[in-house]
């Protein structure tokens, strides 16, 4: 679908946006919805189809190609901190929205593998030159006299000044002109250069496709005092040596804004745009480029996708067994809600991995989970004795805080995690931020119109659903003290097991490890050789095929040091493949220290936004509460790993992101039921009101988690040895996430409140205060 397309679709679809919200309820309202779910998903299915060349797959899925590329020396050693610099520069340049999925990782002291899934020869070709241009950008000065200096040179009247030469500018051609050669005394040496280039992105202008240039404060202040000082003269734009451009400085330009012009394509502009953000400070060299196979077997790939759909179908059935008619449209609004994010993650040309499919199949749980807290809802206010439409309205109304504070409190996490963090990590953030939008559409809006729709016609007149949690008065908080020290117990055992395990935490993602080079005359098989490496405990390890010369090659990443034993595992199982080892060299860490320090900035500031929203929504307290259940569940997974004796890797780092927004989730919930008891005037103590609370919640935490957990368990179980670390993160996750909302998020509420000297009195004060001032609009 053409940009033009798009715009203007986009453009209607916010339109009528706008004029589903500005309507009352009513048939008009829901002729809205429904136009706007049609289109929508009708959008989105031209946007997916045909899938087959429409969804890009990963490397472990498809492959892709390959290219070694080798650090150029000049008159300095390539040193660690090069190799680094050119790694995050690379990563930056093929992956800047982290949904590409690269393999980027160094090769001895020198060299970089990339690896680039799906490729065609012409992306291969855009690859290459993204990946080896240096991007060395130049602000020069033209001789300050309309050419007059340069003139004499020729006629042998004059010398070329000692900080100037001549240079030649290649003007592009225009409508009816040709190209032509222009003659430019230029000074040698920069008078600003492209280290001082903050921002830079491609538009299309009056004259074509434009790249522009945003400088730091430093930079700013250069651009400034040198445009000022040179009015009426020219400047040139030198990129890699070649001028670009040499416009005239018409005024001073203090913003710290440029533009380089030149007749670019879309493409050429937008890759312009990348290396000038992301410079090398190394010349770099394609040394070996090669064709890939999946770095997983069709075996890996059939089982987890059988599993998937196994865990979609059973959880599609309970929820239609548990709520009859109503799961009929929860099913409904989760079949709208897949098809949307696919769509979005097409249209942001996001890789489908194996992992990332694990991840869509976790989204199919937590999108239920605003179908359950509103069913539950409407069995609380049909209980109340009020008629079914009114009910329903009721339940809607009332379960609007809980899903706009959790969605909105866990879109500002991702918004902070796209802000900061680079590669896979913001990948997440994305893909987090898509199905979010794509939960809060189905359930308030999908959903909300066709069940209103069924009532207000009157083809239903009563709902009947399961209840096979009933609320009950457990003391909850009465526990929260013995809780605590069961907690603190664990987390001091997982933290003493990750100190005495030290590096063995980490897998080859984040330590390194070896790449084994293996060769044949005939096809390998990838299945083959991960059945060879199972009885060693390798695996799950990343096994990619090639063919280049007539030969056949494999090449195995392994954890450090292992090299020698894998090779003569595989030799031992595999004795008439005629395999011969080519070679095996260190490979570094696919996390780099700048992606890691950038994540775990990140990752803080998102803390820092939940205690400042939950702040503002709720109370100090409640802040304090949900953050110290988020770290809590995050390292209790991490401890849990440590106990377990499983290593961490790249794939572990989404888990975990996952964990923290399923923690804050949950713990939201729980916390707008205690608010709404405390905002009504109920009577009783901080305690007794929390406790109710948190009974009344009970059903739906425990619903939540269970449909959570049923696609993970049918992963973890038939998933394959690939996912199944991932899996066991999330079900310990989900676990730690529904046990802390209630045994540690709430009584530290309590807990707080009563240090600084509060009660239900002080406390019911400040919460009623804040629903007044900050209740979103539920219509």
């Amino acid at each position: 679908m053409s940009p033009g397309v798009t715009f203007f679709v986009g453009l209607g679809l916010l339109i009528l946006f706008g004029w589903y919200f500005a309507t009352e309820l009513g048939p008009r309202k829901r002729f809205l919805a429904t136009l706007l779910m049609v289109l929508l998903v009708l959008f989105s299915i031209a946007t997916i189809w045909p899938p087959k060349e429409k969804i890009a797959l990963g490397l472990d899925i498809q492959g892709g190609t390959s290219f070694l590329i080798r650090l150029v020396k000049s008159d300095k050693e390539i040193t660690k901190a090069m190799l680094d610099q050119a790694v995050e520069v690379i990563r930056k340049r093929v992956d800047y929205f982290g949904g590409s999925e690269p393999v980027i990782t160094p090769v001895g002291n020198d060299r970089i593998l990339v690896q680039i899934p799906g490729l065609n020869p012409a992306k291969i070709q855009e690859a290459r030159d993204q990946l080896s241009r240096v991007a060395k950008l130049e602000f020069r000065l033209v001789y300050p006299d309309k050419g007059e200096r340069l003139a004499g040179i020729d006629k042998g009247q004059e010398v070329i000044p000692p900080d100037f030469r001549i240079e030649i500018y290649k003007h592009p051609a225009e409508g009816d002109e040709k190209p032509f050669e222009e003659r430019l005394l230029v000074k040698k040496k920069a008078d600003l250069g492209g280290n001082h280039v903050k921002e830079s992105h491609a538009y299309f202008g009056n004259e074509g496709w434009t790249v522009q240039l945003g400088f730091d404060g430093e930079g700013a202040k250069e651009f400034g005092r040198i445009t000022e000082a040179n009015v009426n003269h020219r400047f040139a734009i030198v990129l890699d040596g070649a001028i670009q451009s040499a416009p005239v400085i018409r005024v001073p330009i203090y913003n710290g804004d440029a533009i380089i012009t030149g007749k670019f394509g879309e493409q050429e502009a937008r890759g312009l745009a990348s290396v000038l953000e992301n410079p090398l400070q190394t010349p770099v060299s394609i040394e070996e480029e090669r064709s890939v196979s999946p770095t997983l077997g069709m075996d890996s790939i059939r089982a987890s996708v059988i599993a998937g759909l196994m865990g979609l179908a059973i959880t599609m059935v309970c929820v239609l067994v548990y709520y009859r008619f109503l799961g009929v449209i929860a099913n409904l609004a989760l079949i709208i809600n897949l098809i949307l994010l696919m769509g979005a993650l097409t249209m942001f040309r996001f890789v489908l991995t194996l992992p990332g499919i694990a991840g869509i199949i976790l989204t199919i749980g937590l999108s239920v989970d605003a179908s359950v807290l509103i069913y539950e809802r409407l069995r609380e206010e049909l209980a109340l004795g009020k008629s079914l439409k009114a009910a329903v309205q009721a339940a809607y109304e009332k379960a609007f805080s809980s899903i706009f504070d959790a969605n909105v409190t866990t879109l500002i996490t991702a918004a902070i995690l796209f802000w900061k963090a680079s590669g896979p990590v913001k990948g997440f953030a994305i893909s987090l931020s898509l199905g979010i939008l794509a939960s809060l559409f189905t359930a308030l809006i999908v959903g909300r119109n066709v069940l209103s729709w069924f009532v207000d016609t009157g083809r239903i007149t009563r709902v009947s659903m399961l209840h096979l949690i009933s609320s009950k008065n457990f003391n909850f908080l009465g526990k929260g003290f013995l809780a605590c020290m069961l907690s603190l117990a664990l987390l001091l055992a997982g933290a003493g097991a990750f100190y005495v395990r030290g590096e063995k935490n980490f897998g080859v993602d984040f330590r390194g490890g070896d790449l084994i080079t293996l060769s044949s005359p005939n096809p390998i098989d990838v299945g083959q050789v991960r059945a060879a490496l199972q009885p060693i405990g390798f695996a799950d390890a990343s096994i990619q095929e090639s063919a280049q010369g007539g030969k056949y090659y494999v090449t195995i990443r392994t954890p450090l040091n292992t090299s020698e034993q894998a090779e003569r595992q595989i030799m031992q199982a595999l004795p008439g493949a005629g395999l011969k080892v080519e070679g095996s060299e260190r490979v570094g860490a696919l996390v780099g220290g700048e992606l890691a320090r950038n994540s775990l900035i990140a990752l803080g500031l998102g803390i820092l936004g939940i205690l400042i929203f939950v702040t503002l929504r709720f109370e100090l307290s409640f802040a304090v509460g949900a953050i110290v259940a988020l770290l809590h569940d995050v390292l209790m997974t991490v401890g849990v790993f440590a106990l377990l004796g499983r290593e961490l890797t790249l794939t572990m780092v989404g888990a975990v992101l996952t964990i923290a927004g399923y923690s804050i989730n949950d713990t939201i919930v729980v916390y707008d039921r205690i608010r709404e008891g405390l905002a009504s005037g109920r009577k009783g103590s901080i305690e007794q009101i929390m406790n109710e609370s948190i009974n009344q919640t009970l059903s739906r935490t425990i619903l939540t988690s269970t449909v959570t957990l049923i696609p993970i368990i049918c992963l973890f179980l038939f998933g394959g040895a690939v996912l199944r670390d991932f899996s066991l993160a999330i079900i310990i996750g989900v676990v730690v996430g529904t046990y802390s909302s209630i045994f540690i998020a709430s009584p530290i509420v309590l807990w707080w409140t009563r240090a600084r000297g509060g009660g239900a009195g002080s406390l019911r004060r400040e919460i009623i205060q804040k629903t007044t001032a900050t209740n979103p609009a539920t219509s």
